[in-house]
């Protein structure tokens, strides 16, 4: 196949130019003329020129995602939503889970049979597998908040259990003897753990941004990327003490739009005194009742997650942006600060289970720092 200029390729005598101001490295018209022989040279082309990728499916109209380091992130991953009561979306993360493979369960004393990368996928035979069994006693003490034993009750896996939603983000999940397979495959603990619900745990994260902004109410930049610095509300987790977007759990019938609302309410009003709480609880109201950024939905990679229970969550972003709103709570900023802060966006932040995911995709979609 003949490889034209690199600024340009031709389309009936004329120059052809592609939408990021690239040219194609092959020419349009060959592949409506020549069917059969366009596709062996595009895949040869495409093995040299990686670039040209994205250029390739733009000419079909199709989503592609970018990759580096490892790590995928889909242009096409977040949406506006108003309310989140609505179908189920496909965006989800498809990554190898390592924080669920830790080598000891978290506010415990129990080591996780080693599971390595290649015996993770519950379709790779491996029958000396040996997880170990453990349910934290909080769980085991039978709260209202979390299920009985199996075989005790006998709950609707993959679909809505009276008010408990037991379907999952990722689709529909393997049950094995009456007992519900992670669908990112082994953990190296069988039972529940720390979690309540076979299956699916259903949480919510809101994530409330501002800009970080200097004494004259100009937007801060970094040093580095030239970019300006987004904040966001975080708790350090009493459990691990790691900082976290301040999330919680669906309660049952409860629609997800309503704990984002909630869970941020209680953790940012709770960490105050200051006198005007009424007034500071209707910018909340306002903020969360307008449109958000839908930035994930599905599986996160939780220390908490067994092979039979495991965290799925949605995380929204609401933004302040002309910093009218909720960005005068009077929290207090920098890492040993409290524990309820501003906390500025930025890769070299460690994060609690995937939180630092979720915050990348919001600072690419905000052109923000990170």
């Amino acid at each position: 196949m003949r490889q034209l200029h690199p600024a340009c390729c031709r389309k009936g005598g004329r120059r052809v130019r592609d939408v990021t101001g690239k040219a194609p490295y092959f020419a349009v018209h060959f592949l409506v003329t020549a069917p059969d022989r366009f596709w062996p040279g595009m895949l040869l082309v495409l093995g040299r020129w990686v670039s040209s990728v994205h250029v390739a499916l733009a000419l079909f109209g199709l989503p592609y995602s970018a990759c580096s380091g490892g790590t995928c992130l889909v242009t096409t991953v977040s949406a506006r939503v108003s309310s989140l009561c609505g179908p189920r979306s496909s965006v989800t993360s498809t990554a190898m889970h390592v924080k669920a493979r830790g080598a000891v369960y978290p506010a415990s004393d129990t080591r996780r049979h080693p599971v390595p990368d290649d015996k993770v996928p519950w379709h790779t035979a491996w029958p000396e597998y040996r997880p170990v069994t453990y349910t934290a006693p909080v769980v085991a003490s039978k709260p209202v908040w979390a299920d009985p034993d199996i075989g005790s009750f006998s709950p609707s896996f993959n679909a809505l259990d009276g008010s408990v939603d037991r379907r999952s983000h990722e689709g529909d999940y393997s049950v094995q003897e009456h007992t519900p397979l992670n669908p990112r495959g082994r953990t190296g603990v069988s039972g529940r753990g720390l979690l309540g619900r076979w299956g699916p745990n259903h949480a919510a994260d809101p994530i409330v941004t501002r800009w970080k902004r200097d004494e004259e109410g100009q937007k801060v930049s970094h040093a580095a990327s030239r970019l300006p610095i987004l904040q966001f509300v975080s708790i350090r987790r009493k459990d691990c003490g790691e900082w976290a977007i301040p999330g919680g759990m669906v309660d049952p019938g409860e629609c997800v739009s309503a704990t984002l609302k909630r869970e941020f309410s209680q953790e940012a009003l709770n960490s105050l005194t200051t006198p005007n709480r009424a007034e500071l609880h209707e910018r909340i109201t306002q903020l969360f009742s307008s449109p958000g950024l839908q930035v994930y939905k599905g599986y996160v990679d939780d220390p908490r997650n067994t092979d039979n229970a495991w965290m799925e969550t949605v995380a929204v972003n609401f933004h302040d942006d002309t910093g009218d709103s909720v960005s005068a709570l009077p929290l207090q900023a920098g890492d040993d600060a409290g524990q309820v802060s501003w906390m500025d966006l930025d890769s070299a932040q460690p994060l609690y289970a995937s939180h630092a995911h979720f915050l990348q995709t919001v600072a690419k979609e905000r052109q923000a720092h990170w």
